[in-house]
């Protein structure tokens, strides 16, 4: 009972003593010194060795300039202590004091005992680097790792060098930080990221390159390429990336994973000739099917997307040739989609296509992959104009796996074809249950589509606009750009007077673009941009034009004052981040 009784006691002290650390701790956040003071004093009273109370006396006096107050209880502590991190306190209470030289007395004298004892040398750059002394932090920190080598000041120096401006030591104590904790190398990159800039002339590019590759040479280690290939990336130099990727997987060829990435971007980034040569690379060298087969889907996607309609006997009988050597498996899944969507889309036989696919759903398989192909058939059937029967096996999909994300696309397929046959009082029920979905693409879609709908549904009783803008939405799913290009001209030329017209001006420009027409885009774009600049789209048209203005139309100072709109007028844009970056590297911003 008296134990119980003790632990009792204990717990309510324990509890007082953390509601007065808090209390003064909020006193002092809220400037009310002399009452944090009162509290401090209290709880140093009670535990003498908690050096963290009278640190805070000591500033409180500071701030309340009774500075022989504080300088007093320095002096005291010096007396008790060996750590020379309180003659850095009392070398700033002089300077607080204006008087610098007994200032730099104690800061030297508080340096000179780390060479007596170098593992104080953490708390004396402490307190250097809290009074914004940073010169003299690096100093302490660079002669501790020099005196006791075993030491690991990298990550601090590293910082340190960064407020200083000494960007190619930075990167090297970094460096040096990351080959002992390799944990944090992407903490790395989100930091480079920050120095560097896409231009591959820059001067901290080539810091940061230079730096890498004299690591290279001097300590081999495939860290090194593996930074030196995610440079190259960050540069879009995808050549030299693959260099790099290969050099690794040379040295550790159980994994491929950098070389899949790299396929992964470079198709992302519609770079085909790089793509392709990364994905015919995988397949000569990978060593897990999975990857091979991936990487033949991926090329023939790559293939057939660049292909005249003079190839597409090559890519078939490529694609019956690969589906007869891996056979028509649970691992081949995506490569059958993939087949049957060639089939119906570029080989324009649709019913060959859903032939295949439902002979695909008698594989055995898990009720993900077969939602998959209940994904494509669905499709294949929306190209048809077989909506009703898409929308079944959509429905099946959100009722075998409720709540996943290929079930919110599946929800999302169900609203997109309720659209298409301009049903839009269903379309918008289901798109409004969308907006939450755990899937930000599918979101942003469902927000986007929802808005389309509910900003021109009213406006016109019988939603003739709305309607043909649906058949041009699809007639563009089916591949058939010019009859969607020539029902937009409809909608433009037959209701100016409309809504629409912004979304109808932006939606033809995509389908320009597509077929390469990019000066018949850039006059819709600008079009959206001075005529509708209060719309949703303004930002949407400022970051397209700007972007057409960079790849395709060599007017890279028009794209540079576009991608400015975004960042000073429109914040809240979705192409904020990427408009700043692209505009910094338009401008040859030095990044530092």
């Amino acid at each position: 009972m008296r134990a119980v009784l003790l632990i009792y006691v204990f717990l309510i002290s324990s509890t007082i003593v953390s509601q007065n650390e808090q209390q003064a701790f909020d006193y002092f956040n809220s400037g009310k010194f002399e009452k944090a003071l009162i509290l401090y004093n209290k709880l140093y009273e009670k535990n003498k060795s908690n050096t963290d109370y009278l640190l805070k006396i000591v500033n409180i006096h500071q701030q309340l300039e009774q500075f022989n107050l504080s300088e007093e209880l320095l002096q005291n502590q010096i007396k008790k202590s060996k750590d020379p991190q309180y003659s850095v306190e009392l070398g700033y209470n002089f300077q607080l004091k204006n008087e610098q030289e007994k200032a730099n007395y104690y800061y030297n004298q508080a340096i000179t005992k780390i060479e007596e004892n170098p593992i104080y040398a953490f708390n004396v750059a402490r307190r250097f680097e809290q009074h914004a002394l940073i010169d003299l932090a690096a100093t302490v920190y660079e002669r501790a790792m020099l005196l006791r080598p075993e030491s690991n000041y990298y990550i601090q120096l590293a910082r340190i060098y960064g407020e200083q401006g000494k960007i190619e030591k930075m990167f090297v104590s970094y460096i040096n930080f990351i080959k002992k904790n390799t944990a944090y190398i992407i903490q790395a990159k989100r930091i480079f990221s920050e120095y560097i800039s896409e231009n591959g002339e820059d001067e901290n590019n080539i810091l940061l390159r230079k730096v890498l590759l004299k690591k290279a040479q001097t300590q081999p280690d495939i860290l090194w390429n593996q930074l030196l290939s995610w440079l190259f990336i960050q540069q879009k130099d995808y050549i030299k990336a693959f260099a790099q990727e290969k050099a690794i997987f040379k040295r550790k060829q159980e994994t491929i994973i950098g070389i899949t990435d790299l396929a992964n971007i470079t198709i992302s980034e519609g770079n085909s000739d790089v793509a392709k040569e990364v994905l015919k690379f995988i397949i000569n060298n990978a060593l897990d099917i999975d990857a091979v087969l991936k990487a033949h889907k991926d090329l023939l996607e790559l293939e057939t997307k660049y292909a005249s309609k003079s190839d597409y006997v090559k890519i078939d009988k490529t694609y019956k040739t690969l589906l007869y050597d891996f056979g028509t498996l649970p691992q081949t899944i995506d490569l059958q989609i993939s087949y049957a969507h060639f089939m119906a889309f570029y080989l324009n036989d649709p019913d060959a296509a859903i032939v295949f696919l439902k002979e695909t759903l008698k594989i055995k398989a898990s009720k993900f992959i077969q939602a998959k192909v209940k994904l494509k058939l669905g499709d294949i059937l929306v190209f048809q104009e077989k909506f009703n029967e898409a929308l079944i096996y959509f429905s099946q999909i959100q009722t075998s796996l409720k709540n996943s994300t290929i079930s919110q696309e599946a929800r999302f397929r169900v609203a997109k074809t309720s659209y298409y046959k301009g049903d839009f009082k269903w379309a918008e029920s289901q798109l409004k249950i969308l907006k939450s979905s755990t899937s930000q693409l599918i979101a942003n879609d469902a927000l986007d589509l929802k808005l389309l709908i509910s900003d021109n549904k009213y406006e016109d009783s019988t939603q003739t606009a709305l309607k043909l803008y649906a058949k041009a939405d699809l007639f563009s799913f089916q591949n058939k750009t010019d009859k969607a290009i020539s029902l937009l001209d409809k909608i433009l030329l037959e209701h100016k007077t409309e809504t629409i017209i912004a979304q109808a001006l932006f939606k033809q420009a995509q389908l320009f673009e597509i077929k390469q027409q990019f000066d018949k885009a850039s006059i819709n774009y600008n079009n959206i941009i001075a005529n509708y600049r209060e719309g949703f789209l303004v930002d949407d048209a400022y970051f397209a034009l700007a972007e057409l203005y960079v790849n395709h139309l060599a007017q890279p100072q028009k794209a540079k004052a576009l991608f400015e709109q975004i960042i000073f007028n429109h914040e809240d844009s979705i192409y904020f981040v990427e408009a700043r970056k692209k505009y910094r590297a338009l401008r040859g911003d030095a990044i530092n």
